[in-house]
């Protein structure tokens, strides 16, 4: 179920990341987030702007060819990004973790679907709002303008994963780059969590089902990985480094 919880409590800012009474000064993702570079003072001018949305799993959050009227600051639960082509064919474009700002690019309508692989907490602005508030506060569009630097060395790295790799070596890529994500938002662990399914893996790293299986397979019986419930776990890091840089 989606809700809209509005603006809920008053509290030092417009965030909502945290339910605790400091709010945002407790939030787990307010350092690495868009808004980080604001004060307490003017976190409470984004308060009556902004509604703390929820999904559960499977909900879209919003629809590739939807007017894009919000913006949105990922808080906790992971997204997946897709792209529906001309000849029907589904691309995964990304995966949006906690501390994500989506609708960056502020265009007409959204490019891409973004829908919860698991219960996801967002922050949403509408966009006017958001874009008034933007144009008077330069370090904050100083902030949109590096994760929107950010986000173009992510879609470089996508670029490299769908070129000349071999599919083990987009496999490990894949990996140590998630594993860099997460360790952006504090949780730095040789167990990388994966949310998404080997689907959605294969349809973002341009590979068949069957290949991402018996690739993980592969490196798992190499033990340079372990399988785990939910994930891997990295076993020889020098290793899949190698492998990945090549």
């Amino acid at each position: 179920m989606l809700v809209d919880t509005g603006t809920v409590e008053r509290i030092p800012h417009a965030c909502h990341h945290g339910r605790s009474g400091d709010g945002c000064a407790d939030c787990k993702v307010r350092l690495i987030s868009v808004c980080s570079v604001l004060a307490l003072a003017e976190l409470e001018e984004l308060e009556a702007l902004s509604h703390h949305l929820t999904l559960d799993k499977g909900q879209t959050l919003f629809g590739q060819g939807e007017p894009a009227g919000s913006v949105y600051n990922v808080i906790d639960g992971v997204l997946r990004l897709t792209r529906l082509l001309p000849d029907g064919r589904r691309q995964v474009m990304g995966f949006a973790l906690p501390g994500d700002f989506l609708g960056l690019a502020l265009q007409e309508r959204y490019s891409v679907s973004a829908e919860a692989l698991g219960p996801v907490e967002t922050c949403r602005f509408g966009r006017e709002d958001f874009a008034e508030v933007m144009a008077f506060k330069p370090h904050l569009l100083k902030s949109l303008h590096e994760r929107a630097g950010y986000e173009l060395n992510l879609a470089q790295e996508q670029m490299l994963l769908l070129g000349r790799r071999t599919a083990e070596e987009k496999v490990v890529a894949f990996l140590l780059s998630l594993r860099d994500r997460y360790a952006r938002t504090g949780h730095a662990s040789v167990t990388v969590e994966l949310p998404m399914g080997r689907q959605d893996m294969a349809d973002h790293l341009g590979l068949t089902i069957e290949t991402v299986s018996r690739m993980l397979s592969r490196l798992d019986r190499a033990h340079a990985i372990l399988l785990v419930p939910g994930g891997v776990r990295l076993l020889d890091l020098p290793r899949l480094e190698r492998m990945a840089a090549s």
